[in-house]
């Protein structure tokens, strides 16, 4: 009676953890489509611009986050939502001033050194992303007005972080993607 109780026991448990995988292996395919780009650039004045070219859908928001390995600790840095949303074609905005195309819903932080922080963009309703963009200050200092910071995925899917004029990212970057 008593291995019987033990066989049960453990067969539930075993369904358990092969229902939790099953569900876990299900949603990990779950991801939001992109169609569109992320990048980063400044102004002639030093002010970091949030730039966004999108490929085909829309756009609502775009969120600067601190990276962290783990996803339960990424802190949001800043957020913004478009006053209406982006479609095709290339948006930029200040991210740390007042836009008047952009309502902040989070004021960006203060940078800080030996941080990595990744800016993308999203819709409300989770229908389109854009792809990240994955930024340290050292990255920031190197911009110059006129070029974008992205990361660049080829047709082998190798993916690197590229700075280019921004008339190439106008014309290359959802060719990239």
């Amino acid at each position: 009676m008593r291995s019987t109780v033990v066989r049960a026991r453990i067969l539930r448990r075993l369904a358990a953890v092969a229902a939790v995988g099953a569900t876990l292996t299900a949603l990990s395919g779950c991801t939001v489509p992109v169609d569109a780009v992320a990048g980063l650039s400044v102004t002639a004045d030093g002010h970091l611009l949030g730039v966004m070219l999108v490929c085909g859908h829309h756009i609502d928001g775009a969120t600067v986050y601190v990276a962290d390995p783990d996803p339960d600790r990424e802190v949001t840095a800043g957020a913004w939502t478009a006053s209406h949303p982006l479609t095709e074609g290339v948006t930029t905005w200040p991210l740390d001033t007042p836009s008047a195309d952009w309502k902040t819903t989070t004021p960006l932080r203060p940078l800080v050194a030996r941080t990595t922080y990744v800016l993308y963009g999203w819709t409300k309703d989770n229908s389109w992303s854009s792809t990240s963009v994955d930024f340290t200050l050292p990255d920031r200092a190197a911009l110059r007005p006129g070029t974008v910071l992205y990361d660049r995925v080829t047709e082998d899917s190798e993916e690197s972080t590229v700075t280019v004029p921004l008339a190439d990212f106008k014309s290359t970057a959802c060719a990239d993607d």
